[in-house]
């Protein structure tokens, strides 16, 4: 029995010709179109309200917020450390702000240094108005630097960027020349031991009084050793101890043990003692203190 005709070959065939005429259309119409290089685009003006004098007024008072939030947030950090407002929750301000604003140990001095430096220049730099820095980084270069020179560098990098706040690039340029203008020779040496001097400087907040042992001599400074760490310290900031070499060596010996069990996770008093060990202004320990120390060392190693 023969089977009925199939339709669906021609269906298929007639689809496609549908599509084929369909997209010779589309063609056609493409090729009608005018050249888009030579095509004509009408653009509406859009008038721009001047802002009134109370927009201006607040628009300067929300930049000037903007500028200052990393002065606020140095203000900020220094006085919760100073006031110990982390002691309820935790034992060191270090481990207080990683937790809390997920700040390094760096971060958070970086800040509060930047608030000394920015509080400096706003004092003393009336005549450029709200010509300040804007972001810690433009700061950071001054930290190193006395009060006046911080000044003076900050005139001078505000002048070389035509009047307005310079990048952090030039504020450094700017503290390089006044280094190697003020250069001064320097004759400490490896192994000796001075006393750290503050002199106002934010970067050694906290280490005025202490010793150290001079481990690298610099063009500028010395790489000192104390008991919690290394700390690259100017020569205005060093004074010598004026140690014979044997003294030397009991007082490297006294910052290796101290060193070996110095942590933020000892008790206060605890650290509180280390500290005191590590300002002290002779080349060895009282009977008292070898047995305190010897005691902590025992603790430790068990």
């Amino acid at each position: 029995m023969s089977k009925p005709p199939s339709n669906r070959k021609k269906a298929t065939s007639a689809a496609s010709t549908d599509s084929t005429s369909a997209a010779s259309s589309v063609n056609e119409d493409i090729s009608q179109q005018v050249d888009p290089g030579s095509a004509t685009i009408t653009v509406t003006a859009v008038e721009v309200t001047e802002l009134t004098q109370e927009e201006q007024s607040d628009r300067l008072h929300l930049e000037r917020k903007v500028e200052r939030a990393f002065f606020e947030a140095g203000k900020a950090l220094t006085e919760l450390r100073d006031r110990r407002l982390y002691r309820s929750t935790h034992k060191t301000f270090e481990d207080y702000c990683r937790d809390r604003f997920g700040h390094s140990r760096r971060q958070s001095y970086l800040l509060m240094d930047a608030a000394v430096v920015f509080d400096n220049l706003m004092e003393k730099c009336d005549p450029m108005d709200h010509i300040l820095p804007t972001n810690e980084r433009q700061v950071r270069p001054m930290t190193k630097l006395e009060p006046h020179q911080q000044q003076e560098v900050w005139v001078k990098a505000v002048e070389q960027s035509g009047g307005k706040v310079p990048p952090a690039r030039i504020v450094k340029n700017v503290v390089q020349q006044i280094m190697e203008r003020t250069q001064v020779p320097n004759t400490y040496q490896l192994s000796e031991v001075c006393q750290i001097l503050a002199k106002d400087n934010p970067e050694l907040r906290g280490k005025g009084g202490c010793w150290g042992i001079v481990a690298r001599v610099n063009d500028f400074s010395c790489t000192v050793k104390t008991w919690d760490g290394e700390y690259a310290v100017g020569l205005q900031h060093l004074k010598s101890c004026n140690y014979l070499p044997a003294e030397c060596q009991q007082m490297q010996l006294i910052s290796d043990r101290i060193s070996r069990v110095y942590s933020s996770g000892l008790e206060e008093s605890v650290q509180k003692f280390l500290e005191m060990l590590g300002k002290l202004n002779r080349a060895y320990l009282t009977a008292l203190e070898e047995k305190l120390l010897s005691l902590l060392e025992a603790e430790i190693a068990n």
